[in-house]
């Protein structure tokens, strides 16, 4: 059942699933945690609640963050881009924010020696 406010819930715009991407970031340092996904529910969970909530794609429910692993997110405040398909959840984050005990999902594989200088490519 969807509870979300009908006033937010007319401003989403979501995929063919029912979801937005929500990007997740740290209120201290504004480091990006990690992508999660959203459905009216989730949404509607984190603001009432306080707490991150998701929905899983690959097993088809609601998780709320740090439920298992105790590595809670505290919301803090919770945005929507201009497009209104992207949310941006601000968060306090107790403990490592990666399933991987990393503390973001970008620690890793970074992409950087890749990126040339791009004024030499536009040259």
């Amino acid at each position: 059942m969807n509870t979300l406010d009908p006033a937010i819930a007319s401003r989403l715009t979501r995929n063919p699933e029912g979801l937005l991407p929500a990007v997740v970031t740290d209120s201290d340092t504004g480091a990006v945690l990690m992508v999660a996904w959203m459905d009216d529910e989730a949404l509607h969970r984190t603001l009432t609640t306080g707490r991150a909530t998701y929905w899983s794609r690959s097993r088809q429910e609601y998780w709320v963050k740090g439920e298992t692993s105790g590595n809670v997110q505290w919301v803090h405040e919770v945005r929507l881009d201009c497009d209104g398909d992207t949310l941006l959840l601000v968060v306090r984050q107790e403990g490592p924010a990666c399933h991987t005990g990393a503390t973001t999902c970008f620690d890793a594989d970074k992409l950087d020696a890749v990126i040339t200088d791009p004024q030499e490519s536009a040259s």
